[in-house]
């Protein structure tokens, strides 16, 4: 136990050495992501759906590790095999794989449609599995690896209007708990982060609306929204070998939000 004690460094939280792919790092909390992986040192393929690609090369290239991006639809299984075998054809392996695609539709239960049930689902959990899958057994090969879903508040609660999305972020954390299972042997675990309510693209129409600001800003504990820059430090701790004995869990990122 002394000895180790000693052998603690701040070396721990390096990703120098390692590869990182990450879904949807092109935009919004996931360029935050990938910003906060690249600062740490490791190289990264980038999963886009679109070419979308400047902003984050330019945030990206001051910290001088390699930044590659491949344009796949992650509702097709053959895509996302492709993906992979081709990050592992470049960088010669995968340490860490960040999950973050996600998508939303909105609307009340008795008007949701077939097809919105299907597209949200196919992102934010099929894709979860299969990449997961694929990825993991690189990782079991190499006896490493990383792997970090993004989960969110409506994995712990119902939300309304968003049947879809609910479903598949429940499922997130139920696919974070039974992969860490499996893989756990293998030197391989797998987390999630759950975001609360951030300054987002994605957010600025809530926001945007004075009410329904002011309801969700008066249940945060920290009474503020939360900056894209504080979900850094946790994605960084979850892919580095500070968090090695870290396995099946949920982090929530919330300003408290769970708490009331």
């Amino acid at each position: 136990m002394t000895n180790s004690l000693k052998d603690f460094s701040l070396d721990m939280f390096s990703l120098k050495g390692k590869v990182a792919l990450v879904t949807g790092g092109n935009t919004g909390l996931g360029m935050g992501y990938v910003v906060a992986l690249a600062k740490a040192g490791a190289d990264i393929m980038v999963a886009t759906f679109d070419n979308n690609v400047e902003e984050v090369t330019t945030l990206v290239e001051p910290t001088g590790v390699r930044l590659e991006f491949y344009q796949a639809d992650l509702t097709k299984i053959d895509q996302m095999e492709a993906m992979v075998e081709k990050t592992v054809e470049i960088f010669g392996k995968i340490d860490i794989l960040v999950n973050n695609a996600g998508a939303i539709r909105r609307a009340p239960l008795l008007e949701y449609k077939d097809e919105d049930w299907k597209a949200v689902i196919d992102i934010n959990q099929n894709s979860v599995y299969y990449l997961s899958q694929r990825v993991a057994k690189h990782m079991v090969s190499q006896g490493y690896g990383k792997i970090i879903n993004i989960a969110s508040m409506l994995s712990f609660q119902g939300g309304k209007f968003v049947p879809s999305y609910t479903a598949s972020k429940h499922a997130v954390q139920g696919l974070t708990r039974a992969f860490a299972n499996e893989l756990a042997e293998h030197n391989v675990t797998v987390n999630a982060i759950a975001p609360g309510y951030f300054v987002s693209a994605n957010t600025a129409p809530i926001r945007a609306d004075e009410q329904r600001n002011k309801e969700i800003v008066d249940r945060i504990p920290a009474a503020r929204w939360g900056d894209p820059s504080e979900l850094m430090g946790t994605m960084v701790f979850l892919a580095s070998p500070a968090s090695d004995y870290v396995n099946g869990h949920v982090l929530a990122v919330d300003g408290g939000w769970l708490t009331r």
